[in-house]
């Protein structure tokens, strides 16, 4: 397949990395994860860039430094969720739900790994997204359903309360609610405003956004727990759900939060985007 220059840098990142955590690197090691879905990022950039024609790196370069920086947001705004009293001293951080381990002692450069890992988030999932959109969900067309104001209504209210309750709730039984709650809020906000919407495209019988997302919520979702499992700085989870059971470090049953995932971040971003961008401003890439 022929590709980009930086979609073939992404593949040397992602071995050359792999190649030096499984050789001893320990630099590497404690910096694996942003290395790696760094040279992931670039190579799906390049994936969708030959699929589709546009991609982040090469004719939406403004929407992802915007991707990019809502990611890190949005993140932080999920690590407010699992650890209120956020920062605690010392060398690892006390989760609810997840805890990160063998962290970078100087807080600044902690930072920079945080945000630097932060930063992949959204788009590694858009891009895997919008390949799948392109090539295996192209034609995925369902009955035409659209929900009615008050139903939309009702799916705000939920989300309004799924959002609040873990904040005032501290429990881990909650955490579902925490990868739900945005999605239920902001969609319905989007599908009325003309944003990006996968509840808006199911209007019109289109699925293939919903089932890109879902489905690139998975893909993204083992690769970061398979290349987390190796990595010297890493996170491990406290959850009441068959936490005995787990594939990596994840328990089996949390894999089923990664496709809802997807579409809560899809859902934060482009109200988001709708906060501040213009309304000549191009569709987005996903």
């Amino acid at each position: 397949m022929r590709l980009k220059p930086h979609g073939w840098l992404g593949l040397v990142v992602i071995l050359a990395a792999e190649a030096a955590l499984f050789g001893g690197q320990p630099l590497v090691a404690r910096w694996f994860t942003p290395l790696v879905w760094t040279g992931y990022v670039l190579f799906v950039d390049a994936l969708a860039a030959r699929l589709t024609g546009r991609s982040y790196l090469t004719t939406d370069r403004v929407e992802g430094v915007l991707v990019a920086l809502a990611s890190v947001g949005c993140w932080w705004l999920f690590e407010w969720y699992n650890a209120p009293r956020f920062w605690r001293g010392g060398a690892d951080l006390v989760g609810l739900w997840w805890q990160y381990h063998g962290l970078e002692p100087n807080l600044f450069v902690r930072r920079v790994g945080y945000d630097w890992s932060f930063a992949t988030i959204f788009p590694a999932l858009f891009l895997t997204a919008a390949a799948l959109r392109t090539t295996i969900f192209r034609r995925a067309r369902v009955r035409p359903r659209r929900l009615t104001p008050k139903a939309l209504g009702l799916v705000m209210a939920l989300g309004a309360v799924s959002v609040v309750l873990p904040l005032v709730v501290v429990s881990a039984w909650l955490v579902p609610l925490v990868w739900i709650g945005w999605t239920l809020l902001l969609e319905p906000l989007n599908a009325r405003a003309g944003r990006p919407s996968w509840l808006a495209d199911l209007g019109h019988g289109d699925a293939s956004r919903l089932l890109s997302l879902l489905v690139g919520g998975a893909v993204c979702g083992f690769l970061w727990e398979f290349w987390n499992y190796w990595a010297a700085t890493r996170w491990t989870y406290t959850v009441p759900y068959l936490a005995g059971i787990k594939v990596f470090e994840m328990p089996v049953l949390g894999y089923l939060g990664f496709p809802p995932f997807a579409l809560e971040c899809h859902a934060m971003y482009n109200w988001l985007r709708g906060l501040v961008a213009a309304r000549s401003a191009p569709t987005p890439v996903l």
